[in-house]
């Protein structure tokens, strides 16, 4: 086939894939179909861009052409705010073109991508968890990188999102008396989030909720419980130490030890009847 069956033949495939025939006329090169998604591109008409752009990465691979039609191909979805497209875009730019200089902002596009896929706290938090892997990936390749701290506040405010979940879960647990439930989601919030602001809450939360866990258990396995209200109360005076809610949660201790004291008389009446 000799250079210019092949050129028409390009030609042809590019006028034929486009969407709409008044984007690329027939007899347009490569270089020309990817000049017109651009100039698309640069007037935000990003949808006809993406079509124009998709055509070259087809009928022009292995050519510059397609290499960058492919970047702003994925710009494109992200800028029309289609994240998963988005995403799926990117990483192919990845895989076909990992050495490109621009891989740098690419893999941060694509972290960020995955981020407007997190949804609101209630829901499924895999798309959160995926976002703030891709992130903590992101600063471990590029330490150097201008977009560290902005990806570093991403992870902080995803797992924020994540704390919350696990607080609002706990707190369903606690309001419909599921003690022990509400307990191991709290313990979730204390143990993975510390530095969440839900973890304070979480963890006062959690002394109310083992001695109401006492208090509504059989007469055998209430010491136990109070003395696990007790130990998150030690816990709480040393990871906050100057709260204001540091009298709220001795009350609460001084609930425990009474609670301990209470049991602890009765289970040796019943145990020694005849002392009575």
């Amino acid at each position: 086939m000799n250079k210019l069956s092949y050129l028409f033949l390009i030609s042809v495939f590019i006028f034929t894939a486009c969407k709409s025939s008044s984007l690329v006329k027939p007899g347009d090169s490569v270089e020309v179909a990817f000049q017109k998604g651009f100039a698309k591109y640069e007037e935000g008409n990003y949808g006809d861009a993406a079509d124009i752009f998709e055509t070259v990465t087809r009928i022009g691979r292995g050519s510059e052409y397609a290499q960058e039609a492919q970047y702003y191909l994925a710009e494109s979805y992200f800028n029309m705010e289609r994240y998963i497209i988005a995403e799926s875009e990117y990483l192919r730019f990845i895989t076909f073109y990992p050495r490109d200089p621009k891989r740098e902002e690419v893999d941060f596009k694509k972290a960020i991508s995955v981020y407007h896929q997190s949804p609101r706290y209630r829901l499924d938090q895999t798309a959160t968890r995926r976002a703030i892997d891709e992130f903590q990936l992101f600063n471990s390749r590029y330490p150097n990188s201008e977009y560290v701290t902005q990806s570093a506040e991403k992870i902080n405010e995803l797992r924020e999102k994540l704390s919350r979940k696990y607080f609002e879960s706990a707190e369903f647990y606690s309001r419909t008396d599921q003690f022990k439930a509400a307990t191991i989601y709290y313990d979730l919030v204390i143990d993975r989030y510390p530095e969440s602001k839900w973890a304070e809450s979480a963890l006062l939360n959690q002394i109310e909720t083992y001695n109401d866990y006492a208090s509504n258990s059989i007469l055998a396995k209430q010491v136990e419980r109070y003395e696990l209200a007790i130990s998150s109360y030690e816990k709480y005076i040393q990871l906050f130490p100057q709260s204001s809610a540091r009298g709220q949660a001795e009350s609460m201790r001084d609930r425990a030890e009474q609670g301990i004291n209470d049991a602890r008389k009765l289970l040796s009446e019943s145990q020694n009847p005849q002392s009575n």
